[in-house]
């Protein structure tokens, strides 16, 4: 029996006042401080990152179930409103597409799409929806939410070897994988009308995952929007902390963003050069979506303001001329 709109609302105003505390609980240590540190069974030394920056989130490791065994409905018999927001992944012949609205319950998907094992991943504080080639030295992992969480971003566990991983990294930062990183597959984050025009034999993630979530409502109510963050995280006040922005980045490489309220001060549509090649930038301001034309090879990665300039102080950023940039989302 599926509670009502009112129990969840409650649940989920506690789950959220849980996180915040227990995110200002200490981390865990063995034997009075004797031997590495630890947290939900993760060992967290030796780190690729300060270990007093990784912060509880408060579920403990797999409180928020990824999905293992997805089942799919096809673009017809979907119920999906035209403006659902949707992670868009094309693997071969095969389009799928994976509703906002159940990631943000669920975080992770390990799937496999055009014969290939793919992790969708979605974090919610940083607005960042990634999309992975989920083999891990020739064979394909399974990965969990850990409970953890680095620069207010999920950190991922792969099942085998127990290393943590960062979402907006995309690398091990703990553990035997230490310093290995995931292949990040080009997606798309648009409207479900839009994905199911570009690809109308698409498949969408379907509602019947298992679990009892109220997939129509959301448990982070306006954080998309504030100026609230959950967890510390080091400010660039640059920006709306949730600006929308449009990151690329060649892996150890140059890094720059394309804040959405810059796009839109240039008209909509950006034509630029980065790192030596041309790159097209589109941005709608009513959905708040981003698409591009970028060359393979240079990574993609939308998400909050906060988010891409805490993992990318170098990052170089796009300004259009003309008007004072405005401070909103």
């Amino acid at each position: 029996m599926r509670r009502s709109c009112s129990s969840h609302l409650v649940a989920s105003t506690l789950w959220l006042r849980l996180l915040l505390a227990a995110s200002l609980l200490p981390l865990a240590t063995t034997a009075q401080g004797a031997g590495p540190r630890e947290y939900n069974g993760f060992k967290l030394e030796p780190s690729l990152i300060p270990i007093d920056d990784i912060l509880r989130g408060g579920p403990d490791r797999d409180g928020i179930p990824a999905l293992n065994r997805p089942n799919y409905d096809a673009a017809g018999e979907a119920s999906w409103g035209d403006d659902e927001i949707v992670i868009g992944v094309v693997r071969g012949k095969e389009a799928r597409a994976y509703p906002i609205a159940i990631l943000v319950w669920h975080e992770l998907v390990n799937d496999e799409l055009g014969g290939d094992p793919i992790l969708v991943s979605y974090c919610p504080l940083c607005g960042t929806a990634l999309v992975f080639d989920r083999q891990l030295e020739g064979r394909a992992s399974e990965f969990g939410v850990s409970g953890l969480l680095y620069q207010s971003d999920l950190l991922m566990y792969d099942r085998k070897t127990e290393s943590l991983w960062s979402q907006i990294g995309a690398n091990a930062v703990t553990g035997t994988l230490m310093g290995q990183r995931l292949e990040l597959l080009r997606s798309r984050t648009m409207t479900w009308k839009n994905w199911r025009e570009a690809h109308p034999k698409t498949t969408v993630l379907s509602k019947k995952t298992g679990f009892q979530r109220d997939y129509g409502r959301t448990p982070y109510d306006d954080y998309e929007t504030s100026n609230l963050l959950y967890f510390p995280v080091k400010p660039d006040t640059r920006r709306h902390p949730k600006m929308p922005t449009l990151g690329l980045r060649i892996p150890n490489g140059p890094s720059r963003a394309y804040p959405g309220e810059e796009i839109a001060r240039a008209g909509g549509r950006v034509e630029d050069v980065f790192s030596g090649q041309r790159v097209l930038v589109t941005y709608d301001s009513r959905t708040k979506r981003f698409d591009f034309e970028v060359p393979e090879g240079i990574e993609v990665v939308e998400g909050f303001w906060f988010a891409w300039a805490a993992f990318h102080p170098e990052t170089s950023v796009y300004t259009a001329t003309g008007a004072p940039a405005r401070q909103n989302p």
